[in-house]
């Protein structure tokens, strides 16, 4: 019976949760803290933050790590299976569809403009990201700029554009960057 109530929540929120991992936050909370009070609030947080610390969707390591918890390696299997169902089916459809249809002049259209609309979403994002390392949570300003911070980014977009080196060596060097400027207490 276990399997089963895993399997079907897990199923629901591998259905509903669109709009990536943080949408699917709340969805989680109220399987597996509210209805089936399978975790406390507590371990919730805890979940949440392994399974942002894991490579992987939040969902899927969310899953996994509910399912050990609760019915062991079986259950892990179940809920993630569950997890993923609703995307595999989904996305399957959505490529029969394509290969069926990729050639009409509608269809190519669609897919035309939506890459403006993609690429507008990702450059957001990125923004985002930038303002909260350079500003944190204060309001834009020269006095509130995390200079190191901006130093560390203007490294690394030289590193990556110029010199060419491999992304994860970037992130890696950013990373001891920023732990040795915090040591010598320069942020």
């Amino acid at each position: 019976m276990i399997y089963l109530q895993l399997f079907l929540s897990f199923l629901q929120i591998g259905l509903f949760s669109f709009g990536g991992g943080y949408a699917a936050i709340p969805l989680i909370q109220g399987q597996i803290v509210d209805q089936h009070g399978w975790l406390s609030m507590a371990e919730f947080t805890d979940l949440i933050t392994i399974s942002q610390m894991t490579p992987g969707p939040i969902a899927i390591n969310s899953a996994t790590f509910v399912g050990i918890k609760i019915a062991g390696l079986p259950g892990a299997a179940v809920a993630t299976l569950g997890c993923i169902l609703p995307s595999c089916v989904i996305v399957t459809l959505i490529a029969k569809l394509y290969l069926k249809y990729r050639n009409l002049a509608v269809l190519q259209g669609v897919l035309g403009s939506l890459r403006p609309a993609v690429v507008a979403m990702i450059a957001s994002a990125g923004i985002s990201i930038l303002v909260t390392a350079f500003w944190g949570s204060s309001a834009i300003s020269l006095a509130s700029t995390q200079w190191v911070m901006a130093a560390i980014f203007a490294l690394c977009v030289f590193l990556l554009m110029k010199c060419k080196l491999d992304p994860i060596l970037v992130m890696v060097l950013a990373g001891v960057l920023k732990l040795v400027t915090a040591a010598l207490g320069l942020s």
